[in-house]
């Protein structure tokens, strides 16, 4: 088997990013320490780049929420002072928008994503857990449950929704990869990101002489964006509707496999539980494994520090979700039965994301499937030698040996 493992450092050098896991399912320990001593602290980020890291959930979501901070952090080129302008946003790449540039694009998609939409799409979701796990069953030997379960489930429900042909799934799923590398190239990035954009491109030529009942034609149909800005928000949906949840999924089961007793509660109590179990694993993995980028936009007061304009601030929203003054009762234990506090799985304010209920719904429909089709699941190998995806901006595992 490949792939990175957790390191076992516990070490933290002051005025850097704590980076080397304890514990697969748990942020690096340096944030504990971040979190009671100093959770507004300047460091200097991996790329070299220096700016401030914010590690407690009042602060994240103050940052988050703040219209002086900006999403947009592209410089006009690579290693530009803190003072240098930033070059404006791909087209189509909202998260990226601020402003009354980002509300044109959000109010284009927020009326497909609702939750009452999302539920009326639960029975279809449902049934592609059905066949997946069929298909499943029908496999001898030890199977990889990211690859014959957790990422085919998101990738059929995002390509049905957009109108994007399920089998391109290995070319797009190759790019989208490449983009969350924390380790690609900067010309690896741009020929990842180009294909992902040319790919939309000739599929929106497409619908526009052939639409049908899907996301994509109906953007094509409004015709409120231009063909970059079409591009780019459809590789933006296609990359995110299926590498988060995908990873949500077989990194849930991982650790519900890894917690006995909290898998054997949800086994047998009421079905309604799984709501609160989907929401406890979406506040204790937090996926987006280094938090969210902000610039700020003017001079902005912190809680007694002073952010300097144009200063990059990360806002870790894997340390906000294991906060104790929000999270009281043990915040670093997985709890399916911990009444609901609003986490930060799924960012804050206006950016936060907008395909959550979708993922509610897809992670509800397969983690209940799962354990009742396998009431014997186990992993197939020891938990340490499970290839976890360090090396991603999106955390998980590379893959995921079961046998029941």
């Amino acid at each position: 088997m490949t792939g990175n493992q957790p390191t076992t450092s516990t070490r933290h050098t002051p005025g850097t990013q704590p980076m080397g896991r304890t514990c697969p399912f748990s942020p690096p320990e340096g944030y504990r320490t971040l979190r009671e001593e100093d959770p507004i602290t300047p460091v200097t980020f991996p790329d070299g780049a220096k700016g401030w890291l914010v590690s407690r959930y009042a602060d994240v979501r103050t940052v988050l929420a703040d219209p002086r901070f900006g999403a947009n952090r592209r410089r006009v080129r690579p290693g530009d002072a803190a003072d240098a302008p930033l070059a404006p946003p791909p087209p189509g790449m909202f998260i990226m928008m601020d402003g009354p540039e980002h509300t044109r694009f959000r109010r284009l998609l927020t009326g497909q994503f609702t939750v009452r939409r999302m539920q009326k799409l639960a029975p279809a979701v449902e049934q592609i857990v059905a066949e997946q796990l069929e298909a499943m069953a029908g496999a001898e030997g030890p199977v990889d449950l990211l690859q014959a379960f957790a990422l085919p489930i998101p990738s059929l429900v995002i390509c049905e929704l957009l109108g994007v042909p399920y089998e391109d799934r290995e070319e797009f799923q190759e790019n989208s990869g490449m983009l969350l590398r924390l380790e690609a190239s900067r010309d690896e990035v741009t020929q990842a990101q180009a294909a992902m954009n040319e790919y939309i491109h000739q599929l929106a030529v497409a619908k526009r002489a052939h639409p049908t009942d899907d996301l994509l034609s109906g953007l094509v149909q409004s015709e409120q964006l231009t063909d970059e800005e079409l591009a780019g928000v459809g590789s933006l949906l296609l990359l995110a509707g299926h590498e988060t949840t995908a990873n949500m999924i077989a990194l849930g089961t991982m650790c519900l496999l890894g917690n006995p007793e909290q898998l054997a509660a949800l086994r047998s109590s009421d079905p309604a539980l799984m709501d609160g179990a989907v929401e406890e694993l979406l506040r204790y993995l937090t996926i987006i494994q280094y938090g969210l980028r902000r610039v700020a936009l003017e001079d902005v007061e912190l809680d007694g520090h002073r952010i300097e304009a144009g200063s990059t601030v990360l806002a870790s929203l894997s340390s906000g979700n294991r906060d104790a003054t929000q999270f009281p009762d043990r915040p670093d234990a997985l709890d399916i039965h911990r009444p609901y506090r609003t986490h930060l799985a799924f960012g804050h304010g206006v950016h936060q994301c907008i395909g959550q209920q979708l993922a509610r719904v897809e992670m509800k429909a397969a983690l209940s499937a799962l354990f009742d089709r396998f009431p014997t699941l186990r992993l197939a190998v020891p938990a340490d030698q499970v290839p976890m995806r360090d090396d991603m901006l999106i955390y998980g595992v590379h893959e995921l040996p079961v046998t029941w």
